[in-house]
This record gives C-alpha cells, structure tokens and sequence, in this order.
C-alpha cells in the first residue's frame, strides 16, 4: 500500500510538474493575432492586433517624404504628389525595419497623417501595395493642416513587435 501512495505520489508531482512546465512554454512564446469586427475594415486594416510577449517593439516616428540624401532638414522629394511621396515613406519604413532586423510583417499599428482628406484613396491604395499579402496592422488615418516641413503631404508612425 505504501509503495502505491509513493507511486501515486511521484506520478501526480510529475505530472503537475509536466503541466507547470507547458504553462510556462505557453506563456512566454510570442503571438501576434489580427481582428476585424466589423466587415468593411477586412483587407484595409485591422481593428484589433494582439501582441503577447513581444521580445521588442520598434517605434517609428514622423517617416515622410524627407530626402534621406539631403544634408539640410525639409527638402521634400516628389513635391505635390501624394502617391509618390506615400510610396516614398513606405519604402524608407522597410528599409528601417531591415535595419533593426525587422520587416513590415512585424508592424501592428500605423498612424498616417496626410494635409488634405482627399488623399485618403490615394493612401489607402499606396499602404495596401506596400501590405499586400501581409496582415494588415491596426492603423489611424488622420488629416491635419500641415506637417513639419513645407511640400510634405504625408508623414507615418509605425509600430512594430518582434520576438527578437
């Protein structure tokens, strides 16, 4: 009888031991979840991205259409033409995102601010090139009066969560 409680015993601390060890697994791996509650969002962005246990998050700030190259602040390539200076900023996110090791695939929200409300499907269409095939991250379209520098039609924040 004794030998059975032992038994009994030693099966049940390693089982809960088994189970304490899945728990702890399953609570420091790293998920990434996109939701969309309501049906028109589906395919333009998502409501809702659930990060758990990120092993760091980027913060992109105030990405336009600054010509890298230039050595002086505000000069604005592709002057007066929204798509142009979109695909502009979106092509400098990527580049910034490989640099910290990171691609568009790990971004979970984009606030993008334009100067006029009319570029919203011109935007809209350059973001969704820029996602195509990706999840598309939880974002904000704002429309202000004007950004940092003269000519700049478009500037985006960028958050991305990565596991490494």
């Amino acid at each position: 009888m004794q030998r059975s409680c032992s038994a009994l015993l030693a099966t049940s601390l390693l089982l809960a031991a088994s189970i304490s060890v899945a728990a702890a697994e399953d609570s420091t791996s790293f998920e990434k979840k996109n939701f969309n509650y309501s049906e028109w969002a589906k395919g333009r962005f998502s409501e809702v991205v659930s990060v758990k246990n990120p092993g760091r998050l980027l913060f992109l700030g105030g990405i336009g259409a600054e010509d890298e190259a230039a050595t002086t602040g505000g000069a604005i390539k592709y002057l007066g033409d929204v798509g142009a200076q979109c695909r502009y900023a979106w092509d400098k996110i990527k580049r910034i995102l490989e640099k910290q090791g990171s691609s568009l695939s790990d971004v979970v929200k984009v606030t993008t601010y334009v100067t006029d409300i009319r570029y919203f499907a011109d935007v809209g269409k350059c973001r969704g090139e820029a996602f195509a095939g990706l999840p598309q991250p939880a974002g904000t379209f704002v429309a202000i009066s004007q950004l940092a520098w003269p000519g700049m039609l478009i500037e985006v924040d960028v958050t991305a969560a990565t596991e490494k």
